[in-house]
This record gives structure tokens, sequence and C-alpha cells, in this order.
């Protein structure tokens, strides 16, 4: 029997309750698979397994439960030992996992945990990431879908019927049932999310010794790509200078990899995968940096809609706990509307935070004239402890020449 446990969604995360559960006692569970919402002061997070096997007791829906507290149980083909299937279960960040784990401290065995509440049927289903794109396009809310796919998932035909159904059906109450998104629970408070971060930030700032580079660089040659890009594209289709921005970062951080994984307990422990979070604004205020998953790999209108996706899903209180979990730098854009400069504070128990401001212009030498260009500055706070002033400045030129060189990213 091994035990699922409350996840750490978060530096600034100290508990959390489970306000709907997506399994029941019986139902097989693989890595990956989304079996609980979690309500935290950042809204209500969709939490993974990363076990292997049949749930066998859950924690009771609504009771507040510490990071590392016992969510669920489940019977594995060997009693005690890990199934090394899946990506979670072999990812690099397992032995992050298993430290955070050793930490929660343990008094013999667990009791048993307190009857769960009846759960007659997942009350939600597996979707496309395709079927679930276009739904929220539509304002429609996939779980609410009858799924056609494989295992009763829903695809973007399912999306479809149910778009021309609710063209064609006059607006009752039986046709509203098929249109109108399931309330999601949401245990967000701005008071409380600006108590969490003001924490975790002053502890950041306290425990890691940070240090501080600037890069001023020429954005005219990204700006000139992405209008001959989005030309003759439509508005979905085009690409915003952000997505320029945070993919130079991924693909700098392959010159620089010290600056790229976790501090755990005063050492460095790098990641192979680069896993950009991506700093978000909240519309009831507060923010959440979420990763954008192997962001060094996806092409630019790929990372693009990514991008559109997770921002999306933050403000609606629909993302997962890999997301809040995984981030193995963080980047923050302040938008046309932001502040010229930004000095960022690290997330732990990353090393390292990239700011950009607001593209403006200014004079700027090229060759040997004087002209007025875009520019923007790119600043990096590192973790002294496992880098210095050197690589950091080695990641910023890497930047810099990335945005020097748009078409090749």
């Amino acid at each position: 029997m091994a035990d699922f446990t409350m996840p750490a969604l978060g530096a600034d995360m100290e508990s959390g309750k489970v306000v709907q559960w997506l399994v029941k006692p019986g139902d097989r569970v693989k890595p990956g698979d989304v079996v609980a919402v979690v309500e935290t002061h950042k809204g209500a997070i969709d939490v993974e397994c990363f076990l292997n096997g049949v749930i066998d007791d859950l924690a009771p829906l609504g009771e507040s439960l510490q990071v590392g507290a016992v969510l669920a149980r489940v019977q594995q083909a060997g009693e005690g030992d890990m199934v090394k299937e899946g990506p979670v279960a072999r990812g690099p960040f397992a032995s992050v996992r298993a430290k955070a784990a050793a930490r929660v401290p343990k008094a013999g065995i667990a009791p048993p945990l307190p009857a769960a509440q009846p759960v007659s049927r997942p009350l939600r289903t597996r979707v496309s990431p395709a079927a679930r794109h276009l739904a929220q396009t539509q304002g429609l809310n996939p779980d609410t879908l009858q799924g056609h796919g494989a295992d009763g998932a829903v695809i973007c035909a399912d999306v479809e019927r149910a778009i021309a159904l609710a063209a064609a059906v006059p607006v009752t109450q039986s046709a509203a049932a098929v249109t109108a998104p399931r309330t999601r629970p949401s245990g967000f408070d701005p008071t409380q999310m600006r108590q969490a971060i003001a924490a975790a930030m002053a502890r950041s700032k306290r425990e890691i010794p940070h240090y501080y580079l600037e890069e001023a660089i020429d954005f005219g040659p990204a700006t000139d790509w992405i209008e001959a890009f989005n030309r003759d594209r439509p508005p979905t289709e085009r690409l915003l200078p952000a997505v320029l921005m945070l993919k130079a970062v991924a693909v700098a951080l392959k010159a620089a990899p010290q600056l790229n994984g976790f501090c755990i307990d005063g050492r460095f422990e790098p990641v192979p995968d680069i896993h950009v979070g991506w700093a978000i604004a909240l519309r009831g205020g507060g923010l959440v940096a979420p990763a954008i998953h192997h962001a060094d790999r996806l092409g630019l209108p790929a990372l693009m809609a990514a991008l559109r996706d997770l921002v999306q899903r933050a403000r609606a209180g629909g993302l997962r706990s890999s997301e809040m979990t995984d981030p193995t730098i963080t980047v923050t854009n302040l938008g046309d509307r932001g502040a010229e400069r930004v000095q960022g504070v690290i997330y732990p128990p990353q090393v390292a935070i990239v700011g950009f401001g607001r593209v403006v212009q200014r004079p700027w030498v090229v060759g040997q004239t004087l002209a007025m260009r875009p520019l923007v500055h790119c600043s990096l706070a590192a973790d002294h402890r496992t880098s210095d002033g050197h690589l950091g400045s080695q990641l910023l030129a890497a930047i810099a020449q990335n945005l020097q060189q748009p078409d090749q990213l």
C-alpha cells in the first residue's frame, strides 16, 4: 500500500482541502491521471496522481490538510514498492518529491483514513487537448459533455455536436443544461493570497542570497519578424512579443543549465527538462506562475497556443498540480502597460527568475549611426549559492542573441 499525499503546489502553500474527488475506491489510476480538485489560496487546482495502482481509501471532502498529509491510499502490484512506470514516477522530479515526503514526520503506522463521502461516478471525464481548446473558445465546459472517443473521452466531434445543438435548440432549461458550464469550486481569497505571497517572498529574500543583472536588448529584429509573421494570419494564429521572450529564455538555458533546477537543502539539483514558469496576474489580485512544459522544444505557434491556454485556465481556476510544482525557472513579462524595468524575487526552490519590462523607443547605436530603436530591458535575479555573475551574464547574452535571430527560435 502506498500513500498519495497532499502536494506542495508552490513554496507559499501550507495546506489545502479536497473539494472534489474524481475517483472512487476500486478505480485504477496511473501517473498523470487527475484524481482530485484541491482548493488552495490560489484557487482550485487539478491534482494529478503519481502512483500506479487501485484506489483503496480516500480522505474526506472539505477537511483542511497540511502539505504531506495522506490524501489517498493506493494498492500497488508490489506491496509498498513504487511502480516505476509513467512520466511522473521516473521523471527528474522524483528525487525532489521523495525528499519533500521524507520531511513529513511519521510516527509508526498511519491511522486509517476517515470514510470519504461516497462518489457515484467521476464528475469529469477525459477530454482531448484539441476538444478542450475548441470548447473553451465557444464558452462550453467540455467536462459536462458526453464523450464518444476511446474510453469515453470527449473529442472534437462531441464539442461540435454540442455547439450545433446549442445553435439549433431554443434556449430552454434543458438546452441550457447542455451549454452552461458547471460551477467550478474556487477558494480564491485575495487577502489570503497576498499574505501567502508576502510570506513566501519574505522567506526568499531572507534565505536566498540574490544577485541581480540587467541587459538592454534591441527588440527591433523581433518586432519586424513578428509583424511579418502575423501579416496574413487571423488573430487566433498571431504571435505576441511575449512568446519570443519566453522561447529566447528557454533556448538560452541550454547554454546555462546551472540556472535551470532547484536548490534543495542548500545544494543545486539540475533538471534536464526546461519547464518555464510564466507569471500570470489574476483578475482578483495576486499571481501564479505555472509551468509550460518543455518550452524549449515547442515551435513558436505551439508555444503561443500553450501560453494562451495556460493564462485562460489560470484565470478560470483550471490549473493542474504538475503545472504548479514543475517550473524550473520563472519568467515575468510586464507587457506594454508595465514598468520599463523589473527586478524579480526568486520563487524557491527555483534558483533564478528572468524579467522583461515593456518595450520602449530609445536612442541606440546601430553600426555608426544613432537611431531610435525599440528596446527591452531583460533582468536576472539568481541564487548566489548555486551560481555567480559570470554565468548569469552568459544567460543574458544568450537571451539577447536569440532575440536578434527570431527566425531561428
